[in-house]
């Protein structure tokens, strides 16, 4: 499947220039030549030209979930894409559920994958590297599945293969009380008013319960409190559990053809550890590392060690391990 070349906005400035990396901040609407108008904001980083790579956030992070990873990428001379992926933060927030199954979510990562090779001055189709976590490694998943020829190699973060998690929901009895949010969520309006109360009191504990006491400064929280803030956010935000609940996806095919990065933190109280091998087994060409002491947020905890995983990754020659 191929996109159509997407309009891009007129370049702002994103924030945290304490990263000591310059950042762009863009609107792209993907879905050009689809009939799906969705805009998103896209923040990028590292020199134009230089090879893309495309990054996903998961729930309830937007971009500034890899920010610990922006710099580090862009000083090895990759071109960042970082987007708020639909429903998060500025980007568009279609009204629908429906408009976040799996599916919509893959194609706007087929834009945006699109995109960055046109701005590289790339062949049209041209793979390109993507890396997700949690609700991001999911739509990488399913983009690795359903349109390979698109990647040129997948990373995953906490996250397992969607026929693996699949088949946990069903057959789990931990994992099922492990999800037990996920059914939580598909309450009409009770969710998001639970979530916006208090100034966000309840989201912000989740995030501080399921990390280390260190993962998240006040000053990331504050980011967060103002991203879900953002009109519409929280019910945008919680359609993608209830489309994934009412549609139940089925993976186009079974196995992962493109090389593939697993990093997976073991103290993951969303996610077990036991979901991380199945995944990987269903990979023709793919690696899981383990990170004992890092929970769901392993790019936040151990930055300095999925930074070093994802750029001798991305730096592999083809056929090399």
């Amino acid at each position: 499947m191929t996109a159509s070349a997407p309009h891009l906005a007129a370049p702002g400035t994103a924030d945290l220039p304490e990263l000591g990396t310059p950042l762009e901040s863009v609107r792209i609407a993907p879905g050009v030549g689809r009939g799906d108008a969705v805009s998103l904001r896209v923040v990028r980083a590292g020199p134009v030209g230089g090879p893309p790579v495309i990054l996903l956030h998961g729930f309830p992070e937007g971009w500034y979930g890899w920010r610990k990873q922006i710099a580090p990428l862009a000083r090895a001379g990759y071109r960042v894409w970082v987007p708020d992926q639909r429903g998060y933060g500025p980007s568009d927030k279609p009204a629908r559920v429906s408009d976040y199954h799996i599916d919509r979510l893959a194609d706007d990562v087929l834009g945006l994958l699109e995109a960055a090779t046109i701005e590289a001055g790339l062949p049209a189709g041209t793979p390109v590297p993507l890396v997700g976590h949690d609700w991001g490694a999911a739509v990488a998943w399913w983009v690795a599945l359903r349109d390979p020829e698109r990647l040129q190699r997948l990373a995953i973060l906490n996250v397992p293969h969607p026929v693996v998690m699949d088949r946990a929901l069903r057959t789990s009895l931990r994992q099922i009380l492990r999800s037990w949010y996920i059914v939580f969520f598909q309450l009409p309006c009770l969710p998001e008013g639970l979530a916006r109360a208090f100034d966000h009191a309840f989201m912000l504990g989740a995030l501080r319960r399921s990390g280390r006491p260190d993962t998240f400064s006040d000053e990331d929280l504050d980011h967060y409190r103002a991203a879900w803030g953002e009109p519409g956010a929280l019910t945008a935000m919680l359609a993608w559990y209830r489309s994934a609940a009412r549609s139940r996806p089925r993976a186009p095919r079974p196995r992962v053809g493109v090389k593939t990065l697993m990093l997976w933190g073991c103290r993951d109280t969303a996610l077990g550890e036991e979901l991380a091998q199945p995944s990987i087994d269903l990979c023709d060409d793919g690696r899981l590392v383990l990170v004992p002491e890092a929970t769901h947020w392993i790019q936040h905890e151990e930055p300095e060690r999925v930074n070093a995983e994802l750029l001798a990754f991305l730096a592999e020659r083809e056929g090399a391990r």
